[in-house]
């Protein structure tokens, strides 16, 4: 059972309830439509009836070819609150209303006695049953998130900051392969509902003609482990090294490139990059050695890098393999 610190995080974790919306949902799942044949889904961060997630598994159930999908409801409450929460079901063996296919209309409803966090027993069990976990956790309880799916051994499609690609246990998990950036968002920002008591206090937001909210937020990415061939491609490299144009960091022995598609291909040593290079990384092409702060055998451990004595943006440290 989870202890006061989970029941203190709901207050943080309700500021960033964000609706992911179906077009983006759609643009990045048709990139793993044969991983999820006769796997069980789970989304454990949504409002079902108001999810995308839940919306999208739902209308393709028949055709990803599903076992079943499970989406829990938190709400900010005690952990007891029988009747408030709940978990919407849709199993290929059940086809309620007897019309030959299963969708929407096939949904079970049941009471769940826990508040639906995803870090107490009834949603740990049901991830124990899940193959596959797609959803929008809190980006506020995202080290957290992540460190569960990992520890009960799940495959994950996620939407997350791209500054997570910084935290510490984050990073571990990219550059042992174990973790790494999905398709379809590589730059700008994304469109998100939010309830209707978020305040509206973003640098940009709307409200549609049905009075919902939304708001823009910038750096998003997904992050998974489900493989896709486009992770297998290339980078393209068409510049020669030039030690005036790629200035060697103050404090590590190595070159530092700003943009990705600029990393020289005729160098042979250690490169600093942008975090965007994981963008665009193949794990056959690079060989990561780590992120600026924590290199563990830089005797400047926990700094950044500088050129010039100005720190740099946070670095990914490369070295190629071909």
């Amino acid at each position: 059972m989870a202890g006061n610190k989970n029941l203190h995080s709901a207050s943080k974790a309700k500021k960033d309830e964000f609706y992911t919306q179906l077009v983006d949902i759609e643009k990045e799942l048709k990139h793993y439509k044969e991983q999820f044949a006769n796997k069980v889904v789970y989304c454990n961060c949504d409002d079902p009836e108001e999810s995308n997630f839940f919306r999208y598994f739902a209308l393709n159930f028949e055709h990803l070819k599903l076992k079943k999908l499970i989406s829990t409801h938190f709400v900010y409450s005690d952990i007891f609150v029988q009747g408030e929460t709940y978990k919407l079901e849709i199993t290929k063996e059940l086809d309620l209303n007897a019309d030959g296919k299963i969708d929407f209309s096939d949904t079970v409803k049941t009471s769940l006695k826990e508040n639906g966090d995803f870090r107490f027993f009834e949603c740990i069990e049901l991830l124990k049953e899940a193959d596959i976990v797609v959803t929008n956790p809190p980006f506020s309880l995202f080290r957290e998130y992540v460190a569960q799916l990992v520890e009960y051994g799940k495959k994950f499609l996620i939407i997350g900051n791209v500054n997570a690609i910084t935290y510490k246990e984050i990073f571990k998990l990219i550059k042992d392969n174990k973790l790494w950036i999905g398709v379809s968002i590589h730059s700008g920002d994304r469109e998100f509902g939010v309830p209707d008591d978020y305040p509206l206090n973003a640098a940009s937001y709307r409200i549609d003609e049905k009075g919902k909210k939304f708001i823009r937020i910038k750096g998003v990415r997904w992050f998974t482990n489900l493989d896709y061939k486009e992770r297998h491609e290339d980078i393209i490299l068409y510049k020669q090294y030039n030690p005036e144009e790629y200035p060697k960091y103050d404090n590590y022995d190595a070159i530092n490139v700003d943009v990705t598609k600029e990393i020289p291909m005729d160098y042979e040593g250690i490169i600093g990059v942008p975090i965007t290079f994981l963008d665009k990384y193949n794990p056959k092409q690079f060989e990561i050695l780590g992120i600026d702060r924590y290199i563990e055998d830089n005797p400047n451990y926990g700094k950044r890098f500088t050129i010039n004595g100005k720190e740099t943006y946070a670095r990914v440290v490369i070295k190629k393999i071909r």
